[in-house]
């Protein structure tokens, strides 16, 4: 398996070259040249399989310049004794035919855990064959949940530091607590002035930076990134959509060739698009529903076929989904228009320049065909999270409530009852604020956030993640505020390189 660039399809690098390095020179994003196929059998033979055996099966096919007992190692490491659930990713039904893909039982309580607590094995291992002994430091830009994932996994790894960016005020006062108490001798966090775009475009320029790269050369470091970008953190959710599967099939509640839905509340469009690879190689997905906040660039792009960035930017009540450039699109579009390199640097030369652009019309035909789209604001939001925990007896947070009010109304408006899944992203209880006033209707007395979540346990008789209430009481170690003309000093600073 080799990978090219979105940007190149002239390079040839290994998975290898593409983990370790993160983003590919020019600023494309590495890709497989060719997507594997597997068949009815292959998904069968996941169905008798824990989630490690699954993993390792569905990573082989990507990560060839991996041994099997590398494999072997990385995946028991990332997924034995770090997540709640023994199943890591376990597949609730929620009525008759919906499902919900629970992707938080792991140490931070978002779905980011799934890469992250694999990546720092994929790279480590990565870096020992192409980085030549150099330190490698991870850049993160995150609207919330990546970072601490992020942090947690690469906390004290060897060979590695680890900086992250968020934006001051928009993550949920929970995000921005574990991040800015986040142990570890190898990590350092800056808030920035601004929001997830802005933090997202200033880590792009600094990887990019050719200054900046023969500083960290210098000093014997290398860049690589941890963000969605890397195609490291993109590979292992393609594994929890084939286990869902192989979980739906297993039970009983599909036949093994039965096709499904996903829905999956998106900002970045990373976790849709392991979907879309997963439907690629052979899993039977009938229709792909990306499920968008007030922030609804993706809506209007997936149902019109332009994409434009200038509009307004509103704070929501499911911040990790407040993104305007929407990074992982790229690699969509490069598979779309047939590998071209050209139509890619067209199209996000447009979005530089002019803030949007329009793709084909036969480009757009393909869209539709994999995928619907649709968005909801806070009301409809916290609506969602009140009849879902009244009507189900489920409580689920507000990320999730988005990609099941879009799932209702694809299905209210198209008669779709195809069996589906929709990717729960994060515990309730990181946005206990939101989640407690939509469950109460705002008839709540808590004024903090910890006891917000005493009362949001209390109320619904749930259990708030231990890692969560533990941090009540911890004095954030990493206070700084920059602007986004500021990052390439504070990466400096961080890394002591002033």
């Amino acid at each position: 398996m080799e990978y090219t660039s979105t940007r190149n399809n002239r390079l040839r690098v290994s998975a290898s070259f593409a983990i370790a390095n993160g983003i590919s020179e020019e600023g494309g994003l590495f890709v497989p040249t060719g997507i594997p196929q597997v068949d009815k059998a292959f998904i069968g033979s996941l169905c008798g399989l824990s989630y490690i055996g699954r993993a390792k099966k569905i990573l082989s096919l990507f990560l060839t310049d991996y041994s099997e007992e590398e494999l072997e190692a990385d995946v028991r490491g990332a997924y034995t004794g770090s997540f709640a659930s023994e199943k890591v990713a376990p597949v609730v039904n929620l009525r008759d035919n919906v499902n919900i893909l629970e992707l938080w039982h792991g140490p931070t309580c978002a779905f980011k855990d799934m890469a992250l607590q694999l990546l720092p094995y994929l790279l480590t291992g990565a870096a020992r064959r192409v980085s030549g002994g150099k330190e490698t430091v991870i850049l993160v830009a995150t609207s919330g949940d990546t970072g601490k994932a992020a942090l947690e996994g690469f906390k004290d790894v060897p060979g590695t530091r680890i900086l992250v960016f968020f934006p001051s005020d928009g993550v949920s006062p929970m995000q921005k607590l574990q991040m800015t108490t986040q142990e570890g001798r190898n990590v350092g966090v800056c808030a920035i002035k601004g929001n997830f775009d802005d933090a997202q475009t200033g880590v792009k320029q600094i990887f990019t930076s050719a200054a900046v790269k023969a500083k960290l050369a210098e000093n014997n470091m290398t860049f690589s990134s941890a963000n969605s970008i890397n195609w490291g953190r993109l590979v292992p959710q393609i594994v929890y959509y084939f286990s869902a599967y192989a979980d739906l099939a297993a039970d009983g509640r599909i036949a093994l060739g039965d096709e499904i839905n996903i829905t999956v509340p998106t900002g970045n469009f990373g976790n849709i698009l392991a979907a879309y690879y997963a439907k690629e190689m052979g899993l039977p997905v009938h229709k792909l529903i990306c499920a968008s906040n007030e922030n609804d660039v993706l809506t209007e792009f997936l149902t019109t076929g332009r994409y434009n960035r200038i509009r307004p930017f509103h704070t929501t009540a499911s911040p990790s989904m407040d993104i305007l450039i929407s990074s992982n699109l790229e690699r969509l579009l490069f598979h779309l228009a047939g590998n071209d390199s050209d139509e890619t640097n067209r199209l996000f030369a447009a979005l530089k320049e002019k803030g949007e652009y329009t793709v084909s019309a036969g480009m757009l035909e393909k869209i539709r065909a994999l995928f619907a789209a649709g968005c909801t604001d806070d009301a409809g939001t916290k609506a969602t999270i009140a009849e879902t925990f009244n009507g189900c007896g489920y409580l689920c947070d507000t990320h999730t409530a988005v990609g099941l009010h879009v799932y209702n109304d694809y299905r209210e408006k198209t008669g779709d009852t195809t069996p589906a899944v929709i990717a729960s992203t994060a515990s309730p209880y990181k946005f206990s604020r939101a989640v407690l006033g939509a469950v109460t209707n705002d008839a709540f007395t808590a004024d903090n956030e910890f006891d917000m979540v005493t009362e949001l346990e209390e109320k619904t008789g749930t259990a708030a993640p231990e890692q969560l209430k533990t941090l009540k009481g911890k004095t954030p170690r990493f206070t700084d505020v920059c602007t986004g003309d500021e990052m390439t000093g504070r990466v400096y600073g961080l890394l002591g390189l002033d």
